[in-house]
């Protein structure tokens, strides 16, 4: 206890006896970089799939912690996916346009979600990537830019139909999510959207993460291009960008970062890149991957959101701390302000760390974020984080310009506690440090995120506490009467393929809607074909359910099978791999094949069925080590499950892609025998 005694007087000592570092904060030497806004990305993909199917009262207060202004996040940037039909990590996401002939502006739920988004907070800036292609727009090779102006149109109808169907005006749009990009579509693209009077809209490029800031050397090198994007965007640069980029005098932007799991290391993570994004690469937007997940868990990069909301059966939803984190910068700046400049207002803390300055572009408002996060509580996923040190010290800051007349800085302050029995103190109002002859001085531990502002409208939002977690409910019955014409049914969680709510003869049913291969984004799903749809539903610690479901085929683009699924292990972009409990039936030509893996290489037995013309039922019991498959309440097959196959989701599917219907789908737990 002496020891320990002795080492804290020598800590204090050492911290509050020392010098402190004077950091000079003035607009008198001019500004940095414009800010461009923080934001949250919807997609890439489905990561807000059960988001919508909460209940009313915890689904609004999910939506005001996520944008409402001075409540909790405060996104100022919200950038969705545009589905494409394809898988793009934890699903896929409808497209606007299965097939050439046809258009539908109210499949999916991003456009509900953004406007929800301008619903809390009409400045918000909406920004649109695709991840994935319909398959007609090239079947081959798996190239978009194989006709530029036909990607062109197909991207400037989402832009209209976005305007026409729901008065959202899209402010920026990208190319393709981390593919390469080619100069003549991007021209093209340009060039469309000015002759469509969408010259407002602009272009993003080229989101790419293997070859980071490559456009940079393009832009250079061909003015025609120069003049066809606005903004640079890059993907997990670690804060750094390349001297060609800064040479394009174009808008850098982070226009997707973070994707850490979202407890304390996550927040670090997200603390320390949204400064030093500024500081060390002079990126003015960072955007989250990804705004909230709301995705089961068992699919990939599980709760890797700024917030956390799985289970719209209980209500139950996380504010995680990286909306807190956000919560620093985003209420107490607006899209529009400036940056101080390096070494006046922004740079890297002596000690460990960094800070940033802002001021409102009538110069009225200030406010200056630092970070102390550590090397070890804030590591990303991605890149690699080289090591550092960071120590607790005081600084000073030293206010000249039009900082110079402020007397008081309202203060907000977290710290992220990483050891035992040390709480976290998340965005905590503090009582304000008073500026004497221009000068404030304070102290700053390890871990920490202070703002220091002389906006007043700071708040912490708060609502009562969610309802308790709850598993998934069983018995589950879904009949598909309750929902909207082309809209998703909740909860069934489309993996590939585009499952839609169709109605006929007063009777509502969801049916399968690709019927070729979409351009993929998944490379691993390409190289395998997967060429079949998937949706799960559910829980993957399910053992002992049954699932049964009315199905048809259709005689025109029609699939030739379905099955129904139980234990099935993934999905995500290794849906091409994912092993369980697979029940295909082939109603036409009435035989059933019962296989140990989606792609049907595993085969456990194959045998007749009695099938007709029209709807039939089918049902997969799995219990212990058990199977059982029916066809119009007739068993069909009874044999042992794999001993690989222990545990999973509940899916249904075809066999190849074309239409297919289900309706009524019910799942129990099944007894054991």
């Amino acid at each position: 206890m002496r020891w320990l005694s002795a080492a804290l007087v020598l800590c204090v000592v050492a911290v509050y006896c020392s010098e402190a570092k004077v950091y000079e904060i003035s607009d008198s030497l001019g500004l940095g970089r414009r800010f461009d806004g923080i934001g949250g990305l919807s997609g890439g993909g489905a990561t807000s799939k059960l988001l919508a199917n909460y209940p009313d009262e915890q689904r609004n207060q999910i939506l005001d912690f996520l944008f409402k202004p001075n409540f909790g996040a405060s996104l100022q940037i919200l950038k969705v996916e545009i589905g494409g039909d394809a898988q793009s990590t934890d699903g896929s996401e409808a497209s606007h346009m299965h097939n050439s002939w046809e258009e539908n502006y109210h499949r999916g739920y991003e456009w509900w979600l953004m406007k929800e988004a301008k619903k809390r907070n009409p400045d918000i800036k909406l920004y649109g990537l695709p991840w994935g292609f319909p398959g007609w727009i090239a079947t081959t090779p798996q190239d978009p830019y194989v006709i530029p102006q036909q990607t062109a149109t197909y991207i400037l109808k989402w832009l209209q139909g976005a305007k026409t169907y729901h008065n959202l005006t899209i402010d920026f749009i990208g190319i393709w999510n981390e593919n390469p990009y080619n100069d003549t579509y991007i021209k093209t693209l340009r060039k469309t959207l000015d002759s469509n009077n969408l010259n407002n809209v602009r272009i993003v490029a080229a989101d790419d993460d293997a070859n980071g800031w490559a456009i940079a050397e393009d832009i250079l090198k061909d003015q025609d291009l120069a003049d066809s994007i606005d903004y640079v965007g890059t993907h997990y640069p670690g804060t750094l960008s390349t001297l060609d980029a800064l040479r394009t005098n174009k808008q850098l932007w982070s226009s997707e970062d973070y994707s850490t799991f979202n407890n304390d290391t996550g927040a670090g993570c997200w603390a320390r890149i949204l400064n030093q994004n500024y500081v060390n690469g002079l990126m003015t937007s960072t955007i989250s991957w990804n705004l909230i997940a709301s995705y089961y868990e068992g699919l990939p990069w599980y709760r890797a959101g700024l917030m956390t909301a799985t289970e719209p059966w209980s209500g139950n939803y996380v504010v995680e701390s990286p909306i807190w984190i956000t919560a620093h910068t985003t209420q107490f700046t607006e899209i529009g302000w400036y940056y101080l400049s390096h070494d006046h207002g922004v740079g890297r803390l002596q000690s460990g760390g960094s800070y940033v300055g802002f001021i409102s572009l009538d110069k009225k408002h200030h406010t200056i974020v630092i970070e102390t996060m550590s090397h070890d509580h804030s590591v990303c996923v991605r890149p690699p984080l080289k090591p550092y040190n960071v120590t607790p010290s005081e600084i000073t800051l030293k206010l000249e310009g039009s900082f110079a007349s402020i007397t008081e800085l309202q203060v907000w302050y977290s710290k992220l506690g990483f050891k035992p029995g040390v709480d976290d103190v998340i965005f905590q109002k503090r009582q304000p440090l008073k500026v004497t002859n221009g000068k404030v001085t304070f102290s700053v531990g390890v871990d920490e995120v202070w703002t220091l502002t002389t906006v007043t409208t700071g708040n912490k939002g708060s609502y009562p506490p969610p309802p308790q977690s709850k598993g998934f409910p069983l018995p589950y019955l879904d009949e598909f009467d309750g929902y909207e014409v082309s809209t998703e049914p909740f909860n069934l969680a489309q993996q590939t393929g585009s499952f839609e709510i169709m109605a006929e003869d007063n009777n509502k049913f969801v049916r399968q809607m690709v019927l070729q291969q979409p351009l993929i984004w998944c490379h691993n799903l390409a190289d395998k074909m997967l060429n079949r749809s998937f949706a799960v539903i559910g829980d993957y610690s399910w053992t002992n359910v049954s699932v049964k479901a009315s199905v048809r085929l259709s005689p025109v683009n029609g699939t030739k099978g379905v099955f129904l699924g139980a234990r099935v292990n993934q999905g995500g972009c290794d849906s091409y791999d994912t092993t369980g409990i697979f029940f295909y039936i082939f109603p036409d030509d009435k035989f059933y094949i019962l296989s140990q893996d989606i792609l049907r290489t595993q085969v456990v037995s194959t045998g007749p069925i009695k099938s007709h013309a029209g709807w039939n039922t089918f049902e997969l019991l799995v219990s212990g080590k058990v199977m059982v498959g029916f066809v119009n309440e007739e068993m069909v097959m009874e044999t042992l499950a794999p001993s690989l196959a222990t545990s999973g989701f509940v899916a249904l599917g075809t066999d190849t892609w074309g239409l297919a219907d289900f309706d009524n789908l019910l799942i129990k737990f099944a007894p054991l025998p």
